[in-house]
């Protein structure tokens, strides 16, 4: 946990350190807030396939800051926290520290890697997939595709899928 945070020091140094000597020279850096909600479709792990929605229900609600180096990368700092609701019983289950570099492509396509640190007991790494669909001269709003990874707390490791719609501002 010690490496992590020292790196994520050091990413966020460099970065901090970069973009304050490129900022008279273009509009980077840039810094730009989120709030999401995030639905859980499906886990696969060796006993078979979970999916929300068949036996309870998952939501998550990402919010998270990115600091944009440039037109095509950047930093993104998320915490998601996740609600379940098993019949008439709904309790938060879950906190998720989602760090990671984004990857920006032409047409508002970007690619988020991710580490992802659960209070759950759980670790491992998102793949996202994100496409802005609408875009004001304030906001963009976005859908995405996670692709969860998990491993830890005695459980098999899975990978899943959800999918998240948000705005950024």
């Amino acid at each position: 946990m010690r490496i992590f945070v020292v790196c994520c020091f050091w990413i966020i140094s460099l970065t901090m350190n970069t973009l304050v000597a490129q900022q008279a020279a273009n509009s980077y850096p840039k810094t730009t807030g989120y709030i999401s909600a995030v639905h859980p479709l499906v886990s696969l792990d060796k006993n078979g396939a979970s999916y929300n929605f068949t036996n309870y229900y998952s939501v998550g609600f990402p919010c998270g800051i990115n600091i944009l180096k440039s037109d095509r990368i950047g930093f993104s700092f998320e915490v998601a926290p996740f609600l379940k609701v098993i019949g008439s019983s709904s309790k938060t289950n879950n906190l998720l520290i989602h760090p990671g570099i984004m990857f920006r492509r032409p047409h508002g396509f970007t690619i988020v890697t991710r580490l992802a640190l659960e209070t759950a007991g759980r670790y491992g790494t998102t793949l996202v997939f994100n496409k802005v669909f609408y875009k004001t001269a304030m906001n963009s709003y976005w859908f995405s595709v996670p692709i969860p990874v998990r491993f830890g707390n005695d459980l098999p490791s899975s990978i899943g899928m959800a999918f998240q719609l948000g705005v950024t501002f």
